[in-house]
């Protein structure tokens, strides 16, 4: 049985997430978005979208757990960018591709933020407290939205890419055999 494209590359971005958000990075910087909205425009299975959510608990399990409401709204916001992926399965676009990763990363910072509002003891519980938590928060906004935009190129890129080089080989391989 041979395994799908999409299916390799899915194991390979989920492995590489896992290293690179172990590796030393700038805050919110990280390859778990992309992923996210990758298996969820190009994962085969509904199961997909559960891969990035193992790759978050991987390499959580190294960089250290933390209030289990917080990381419960977390994970959430990386499965909604998966249902984001699903919802442009049928029409996958760079232009495509970009709107849902800024969509994708603006819910995270809401869902995130607003949970870091309500679940910890650093902000004011009220609308003032609401907006310096968002305030507050823009830098890793803007270092969030960095990640998910080059990494969703890279993992977006590098499949359409093989695409074309296995189309190309293909190409090649049928012209050469035909003037056999």
């Amino acid at each position: 049985m041979e395994i799908h494209k999409s299916t390799k590359f899915l194991g390979i971005y989920a492995v590489a997430s896992i290293l690179l958000r172990l590796l030393p990075h700038a805050p919110n910087i990280a390859p778990i978005g992309a992923l996210a909205l990758f298996a969820g425009a190009r994962g085969k299975s509904k199961w997909g979208l559960a891969l990035p959510l193992l790759a978050m608990a991987i390499s959580d399990l190294f960089i250290g757990l933390y209030d289990l409401r917080l990381m419960a709204v977390v994970y959430g916001s990386f499965l909604v960018m998966g249902m984001l992926g699903r919802a442009i399965r049928k029409s996958v676009s760079a232009e495509n591709i970009v709107i849902m990763s800024i969509v994708g990363s603006a819910l995270f910072f809401l869902a995130t933020n607003t949970a870091v509002w309500a679940f910890s003891p650093w902000y004011a519980k009220n609308i003032g407290g609401l907006l310096e938590s968002l305030v507050m928060g823009l830098p890793f906004w803007r270092n969030s939205l960095i990640g998910d935009l080059s990494y969703g190129a890279l993992f977006f890129g590098a499949y359409a890419l093989a695409g074309c080089i296995t189309y190309a080989n293909k190409f090649i391989y049928n012209k050469a055999n035909a003037k056999i």
